[in-house]
């Protein structure tokens, strides 16, 4: 206000000393005191040129227009003759910004909030801009939880009209929640309340989570949860009356109270289906999740009312409208409920739009798409096809949205959105493991090479007992319907006796062709023809069976050999699968046009179950067999192995059944394995998949002979971690069932990525 004053009474002063000057005609105009803007800026915002007769009038706009650039502090009008001397005094430009004591934010994300404000290097210093930079400032650090945070300038003079601006902060301590109280609750403990929230008070993790930071939106979050937990347990009648957040003096603690009201809990009594149905009743019926008798559940009602509406969007019926319309008896604590169902009309899709990806064609998207352009709307296929674009891994979003089109009553439009990420990579990584030592890698590869979504990939591994060079190439479209074909060229050397894991070496080059072919959106048909060249080389403490292999068939085998398989998998989530199943077949066939004549069948069946919001019960079976024809045996290079952090966890990799005459494992053609994992989130982190503990116990067997007495089990816990620097995988395994003769390993663990 007293800026306000200050600037209306200058203003009144120069239109004062503008009324002083007789009227003239403008012969000339100087511009005096200018020393960054230039003369022709000046006249461009001058009402008034050579020619015009200056008045009172014209002098006061030509004031108010050079005020109003913000350019100047001060602007007078002066004559000299029949010359117009417009005199100005300029504001000073900012010439450096600087920061200090500021720890907890990156330097230039504030210089770029504050030039949106008004506040950067080269702009004019506005005081009033300068004011509002630093209340910016400070909410800035408000709501990261530094609420004794103060904020302070100085500007500092310089030469030609500039000056320096320091923000001088302090940003003090991170105040942390050290209380949060509910009170009204009786049906639930208020523990059993308070962990249903994100926000928490200080504990193990919470310095890395800053879950024990105050934040609105989170309380908001955590707030409508509470509603969802009542309200999905009966209590229909449940609000929340008042929440308060206090702050001690010191602005160090925080204390939220919660009051809530929890009324009584109520049971549905009847169900009933009104409106316009173009299904049969009995088929709405089935998709209604709730029932008469059960307890109240805001979630199955909601779930009802989505499924009903999803229905009908199946037949076309894109905009169907589905409210579940309660009626409560508070006497008996029962609730009726009304699905009203409205499926309005009937559309088709007009057209298939997809933005957002500037590297990679629209074809790669549009073939993903189960919904065709003229086709009845199908929310069945929009869903399938959103899930099928995501699972490319070309993109971080995938958006679909159908609006109406413009001036139609029964067209729409289906509009992918998608943020493309980068899909090439160079890297080099390194890990160890437990299992095979130290692990170097280098790998050139792109899932979409040329924006075609097609995948090439050269590789290089190394590890104590395994080295592997390899090129791949897949077309996931060789053919209009999803046929994919590609090709693999490869080298291995395997080196178990580095490990003392069998006494022989062996190296292997060849290629493999293959193909997959999809039959419906889950299952995919795998079958592909491969040739390799293996070299075996033995030792003189090599096992007599080595030994009179080499003799037998030679120290040299070539492998004509064919593949096929089955694979399903209906998992929610290939990084962190909660629910869903996976299924994979395989058959392995060495061919008579080789010197192997063999096969090796394997099976996997793998299924997770929801328990909780949290946690989940992971199921994994798998069963391998093989042996050789034609009077010749399965080449001991090919058996089967168990043991290790994937597979049998307690036990060293490989280890796991019959043993040789040095003691060192050698497989098996029969291979049986079984795991049983609980997930569930690491304490603290509730709301990052990314980072999850297990309790596991697993199971396997390698044989002949197959048998319970020889089966190896073990529990213990895991943490898995999906990493920015790559997957981690740590376990600590007890064997509860084992030989004497076995190789144990209690701690193990996995880890690889980018440096």
């Amino acid at each position: 206000m007293r800026q306000l004053r200050a600037a209306m009474l200058l203003l009144a002063f120069h239109a004062a000393a503008a009324a002083a000057l007789e009227p003239f005609v403008i012969r000339d105009i100087r511009v005096e005191g200018i020393q960054r803007t230039e003369a022709g800026t000046v006249f461009s915002y001058l009402p008034v040129k050579v020619g015009d007769t200056l008045t009172d009038e014209k002098a006061a706009q030509a004031i108010r227009a050079l005020f109003a650039t913000g350019f100047f502090r001060d602007v007078s009008l002066e004559r000299e003759g029949e010359v117009l001397v417009v005199v100005v005094q300029e504001r000073p430009s900012i010439a450096q910004l600087e920061f200090s004591g500021m720890r907890e934010f990156d330097k230039e994300q504030i210089t770029n909030v504050l030039r949106q404000i008004g506040i950067g290097e080269g702009r004019i210093l506005d005081r009033g801009l300068l004011e509002r930079a630093e209340q910016d400032l400070k909410r800035q650090y408000l709501s990261r939880g530094f609420y004794g945070a103060s904020i302070s300038t100085t500007v500092t003079p310089m030469e030609r009209n500039r000056v320096a601006l320091n923000f001088n902060v302090e940003e003090g301590q991170v105040a942390k929640i050290r209380q949060i109280s509910i009170i009204g609750a009786q049906a639930f403990s208020e523990k059993e309340l308070v962990g249903q929230f994100v926000l928490r008070t200080p504990g193990m993790l919470t310095w890395f989570s800053k879950h024990d930071q105050y934040s609105r939106e989170k309380l908001s979050a955590d707030l409508e949860r509470l509603r969802s937990y009542y309200l999905d347990r009966g209590y229909i009648e449940f609000r929340i009356d008042s929440t308060q957040v206090s702050i001690t003096p010191d602005k160090q603690d925080i204390y939220i109270t919660i009051s809530i009201i929890e009324g009584g809990r109520y049971t549905v009594s009847d169900v009933r289906v009104a409106g316009e149905l173009l299904i049969p009743e009995e088929e709405v019926r089935k998709l209604i999740q709730i029932k008469p008798g059960e307890t109240f559940s805001r979630a199955r009602v909601t779930e009802s009312t989505k499924l009903i509406a999803d229905r009908l969007g199946n037949d076309g019926y894109a905009f169907a409208n589905v409210n579940a319309v309660p009626s409560l008896d508070k006497e008996k604590r029962e609730v009726a409920f009304t699905f009203l169902v409205d499926p309005g009309r009937r559309v088709y899709v007009r057209r298939i739009n997809v933005t957002g990806n500037s590297r990679t064609r629209d074809e790669v998207i549009r073939r993903e798409s189960r919904q065709l352009e003229g086709a009845w709307y199908s929310q069945e296929k929009v869903t399938a096809s959103k899930l099928r674009v995501e699972r490319l891994g070309y993109f971080t979003e995938v958006g679909v949205e159908t609006p109406a089109v413009p001036g139609s009553t029964d067209q729409i439009d289906v509009n992918f959105s998608v943020v493309e990420k980068p899909t090439g990579l160079v890297l080099l990584g390194a890990g160890f493991g437990s299992d095979e030592g130290v692990t170097l890698s280098a790998s050139i590869a792109q899932q979409n090479i040329f924006g075609t979504g097609r995948h090439v990939a050269l590789r290089v591994n190394t590890s104590q007992i395994n080295t592997v060079y390899s090129l791949s190439y897949t077309n996931p479209y060789f053919t209009t319907d999803g046929v994919s074909q590609g090709f693999d060229i490869y080298y291995r050397e395997l080196d178990p006796d580095a490990r003392d894991l069998g006494a022989y070496k062996t190296k292997t080059a060849g290629g493999q062709l293959r193909f997959g072919v999809p039959v419906t959106e889950l299952d995919v048909i795998q079958y592909g023809i491969g040739y390799d060249d293996t070299t075996i080389t033995t030792f003189s403490d090599s096992p007599q069976r080595y030994l009179d292999y080499v003799a037998v068939f030679g120290s040299r085998n070539t492998n004509l050999f064919l593949t096929g398989g089955w694979a399903r998998d209906g998992r929610d989530s290939l990084l962190y699968p909660t629910k869903g199943t996976l299924q994979k077949a395989g058959v392995e066939l060495g061919t008579p046009a080789g010197d192997l004549e063999y096969y090796k069948l394997n099976y996997q069946y793998q299924r997770y179950f929801p328990l909780t919001r949290f946690t989940s019960l992971m199921v994994n079976g798998e069963a391998g067999y093989g042996d050789g024809y034609n009077n010749k045996p399965l080449p001991f290079f090919k058996n089967f192995y168990v043991g290790g952090v994937n597979s049998v966890r307690g036990f060293e990799s490989f280890t796991i059944g019959p043993k040789d005459s040095n003691g060192d494992p050698t497989g098996g053609p029969r291979k049986v394995q079984a795991n049983i994992e609980l997930l569930f989130p690491f304490p603290g982190l509730e709301n990052d998949r990314a980072v999850r503990l297990s309790a596991f116990v697993d199971s396997g067997l390698v044989g002949p002979p197959i048998s319970t007495s020889e089966l190896r089990v073990s529990t213990g816990l895991a943490l898995l971690w999906v990493s920015p620097l790559g997957p981690l995988k740590i376990s600590f395994g007890e064997a509860i069932q084992s030989d004497p003769g076995d190789r144990l390993q209690k701690f193990q663990f996995t880890f690889g990525g980018i440096f």
